[in-house]
């Protein structure tokens, strides 16, 4: 007998920049793809028509990453994505947060299909990365379907 799974894996890369636009931080940690998220996928082969993954946003919780979850556990700040590509197996979706935007002590990232709440698709916990008021923040979040 065959047996065949599908699975969906990450990795985020982070980076802190100085308003001069020297990077100041740079770590690249593993993702969960949510229930949520992977119910999503699943829905979008069947062909049911949704919103697409549309921002990205970071938080301060700290409680681990949990296939149940379906939003941040203290939003800080979302943005739009900058873009979301696709290329074979890995879908890429960069977001920026500018200066004054998603300032303080980061510890948590999602993906989501809506500004303002909307369905997750991924969610990350890492050590603090701290972004200043000044600073500038990109993310660049690769998703493997394989």
């Amino acid at each position: 007998m065959m047996k065949d799974s599908i699975r969906a894996t990450g990795e985020v890369q982070i980076k802190v920049y100085a308003p001069n636009g020297d990077l100041k931080h740079e770590q690249t940690i593993p993702n969960l793809v949510v229930t949520a998220g992977k119910a999503f996928i699943a829905s979008r082969m069947a062909g049911v028509s949704s919103a697409i993954m549309s921002h990205m946003a970071v938080g301060s919780g700290s409680t681990a990453a949990d296939a149940a979850d379906t939003t941040l556990g203290t939003s800080l700040g979302r943005v739009t994505l900058s873009s979301g590509t696709s290329a074979g197996a890995v879908i890429t979706y960069v977001a920026s947060f500018p200066a004054g935007t998603a300032t303080g002590a980061i510890t948590e990232a999602g993906i989501f299909n809506d500004g303002t709440t909307g369905t997750m698709l991924c969610r990350t916990v890492f050590a603090v990365v701290n972004k200043g008021a000044s600073d500038a923040l990109s993310i660049t979040w690769a998703i493997t379907v394989s």
